[in-house]
């Protein structure tokens, strides 16, 4: 049995029994609700900010809920990545029928591609406040009304202004969901998943033309935005019915961040009603003081008190701007070892957006296939192997995670899975050289889809890998991880997409892809460099931010790795 001391209101003090509470909190008596003099301090199991105990877990959900999620949010971002291709096939027929140019088009393309890429930016404030389900359910109507109006539409003005509304609104679930994934799974089968995941933002493209050339050649253009909306109001509707929302904020370091500066402005600011009980050694008070978070939000900083001027009412809605907004993307990105592997992925990903512009322009000029064949050829060859790399190397990846782990004594760190890269990030390079003399020589067909085969699983089984590895990376801010790679992806295949055209049309495949070979071999060596160093790089960022507890709050420390929530 445990005792603490407490003044009774005449002023005496007495010894009460009392029974254990929640780890480092301040013990109370019935006939005192303020903070105690003499902190109590009761032990218990020390846990990471991913595993913090929240109601309605979800990485305890049954098997079945967590596989219908993942299906669900990977459709979802299939739908997205298909409307990024989709109308591509019936170009002349739009500018056609609404007196646009090619230049015009070009625009519309790439600028789907940025916004798609940097508004997640915004979705992921949102997401914070508000959870997942509300941002995906917001946005799949931002994007379904983006549809309806677009198959409306009579100017390729208000075309380009509803594709830029359609990119926003496609956007939150690709970049979310990574997130919405690292909340569901462990780190130890999170490779696997979000290799599947990945597959669907790989293989989109390659689905969108044959959609797009087939609902065209039956219908119009403007079917294919009817088709869409069909699509997406079902979308819509499993996602308000049946989706539950992953998000816990108790697991998200930008909410720990946010509790702890609202208690530390309670404790520098008291309100009269704390000065009048808080003992007049403040220094010593504040310095030594353990917490009891849930108590103290309860009985001194809850809205019923009533009163407007409570000190931290108006700092903390600042803070809580600024914290979502910048600081944990500039937490994120500052780090060595985020900014290496988010312009690893991102120059994946772009390539995986121009091989399939530049290798539909092949197969139209130098053997005169229409679009739906274009479609078939690219599903079938690069789309497959896109499959069978992101499956087999999250795979891989999870099970050289666990080997790792128990040579390492029990103790896992991210750049374990990224051991799973290295052969590929070799042979890659030399696989897309191969392609680009092998497509310009107007090689047989055979080769040309063996040759897109092997790009596409070596592609996505880098990419499936390197993204796993930015959310084991960043634990409680998986999120923010997610959408600095979506920013970092949307720039660069933005950048891709527009040199595309010149480089090919100037210098043929066979240069355009030896210069890409070049820029994965660098993005082959940042992913190696981050393998090696990363570990101690992550290391010197995570001391200074343990000190940053030392503001009279006690946080839970994970006996794993020892960093506590900051």
């Amino acid at each position: 049995m445990q005792y603490s001391d407490a003044t009774d209101e005449q002023g005496a003090v007495t010894s009460a029994p009392k029974q254990p509470k929640p780890a480092l909190v301040r013990s109370r008596t019935k006939a005192s609700d303020v903070l105690s003099i003499t902190p109590t301090l009761v032990a218990e199991p020390c846990y990471d900010v991913e595993h913090a105990p929240v109601d309605n877990d979800p990485r305890a959900w049954s098997n079945a809920r967590k596989t219908f999620t993942l299906i669900l949010i990977s459709v979802a971002s299939m739908i997205a990545t298909i409307c990024s291709t989709i109308q591509n096939p019936v170009a002349e027929q739009i500018e056609a029928d609404l007196s646009a140019t090619g230049s015009q088009f070009s625009l519309d393309i790439s600028t789907f591609i940025l916004i798609q890429g940097l508004v997640p930016l915004i979705w992921n404030t949102i997401y914070e406040m508000k959870g997942s389900k509300f941002v995906y359910v917001f946005s799949l109507v931002l994007f379904t009304i983006a549809n309806i109006f677009l198959a409306l539409s009579r100017h390729f003005g208000a075309v380009i202004g509803l594709r830029g509304l359609q990119a926003a609104g496609s956007s939150a679930v690709m970049a979310i969901g990574p997130a919405s994934i690292a909340d569901i799974f462990e780190l130890e089968e999170r490779g696997q998943k979000m290799g599947i995941y990945n597959v669907a933002l790989l293989l989109g493209p390659a689905l969108g033309p044959i959609f797009g050339g087939s609902l065209a050649s039956i219908w119009n253009w403007r079917a294919i935005f009817w088709f869409l909306t069909l699509v997406l109001g079902m979308m819509l509707l499993a996602f308000a019915f049946f989706f539950r929302d992953t998000f816990r904020r108790e697991r998200s370091l930008t909410f720990q961040n946010m509790l702890k500066q609202r208690i530390k402005n309670l404790l520098q600011t008291p309100s009269p009603k704390w000065k009048s009980s808080i003992p007049d050694d403040g220094p010593e008070y504040k310095s030594g003081t353990i917490v009891d978070i849930e108590k103290t939000f309860a009985t001194q900083a809850s809205p019923q008190s009533g009163d407007p001027s409570h000190p931290c009412s108006s700092q903390i809605r600042l803070v809580t701007t600024n914290a979502i907004l910048l600081k944990p993307l500039l937490l994120v990105v500052q780090r060595k070892a985020n900014l290496l592997v988010l312009l690893s992925s991102g120059l994946f990903f772009a390539y995986g957006f121009l091989i399939h512009y530049a290798t539909a322009r092949t197969l139209s000029e130098s053997f005169n296939y229409d679009p739906i064949k274009i479609g078939l050829v690219i599903t079938l060859s690069y789309g497959t192997g896109c499959v069978l790399g992101g499956i087999l190397g999250g795979r891989l990846s999870d099970r050289e995670l666990r080997r790792l782990t128990l040579v390492n004594g029990g103790q896992s760190y991210p750049e374990m899975r990224l051991k799973s890269t290295i052969i590929c990030a070799c042979l890659f390079p030399m696989i897309v050289v191969g392609f680009g003399w092998l497509s310009q020589k107007s090689a047989h067909i055979s080769v040309i889809v063996v040759k897109l085969f092997l790009g596409g699983f070596l592609n996505n089984w880098l990419f499936s890998i390197i993204m796993a590895y930015i959310i084991d990376a960043n634990p409680g801010r998986s999120s923010t991880a997610a959408v600095a790679a979506s920013a970092f992806r949307g720039v660069l295949a933005f950048t891709a997409a527009e040199t595309a055209v010149p480089l090919q049309d100037n210098l043929g495949n066979g240069w355009l892809f030896t210069i890409w070979s070049g820029i994965l071999s660098l993005a082959g060596v940042c992913t190696l460099i981050v393998w090696l160093k990363g570990a101690q790089w992550r290391g010197q960022y995570e001391s200074p931010a343990a000190k940053e507890n030392e503001i009279g709050i006690t946080l839970p420390s994970t006996p794993k790795t020892g960093s506590t929530f900051a």
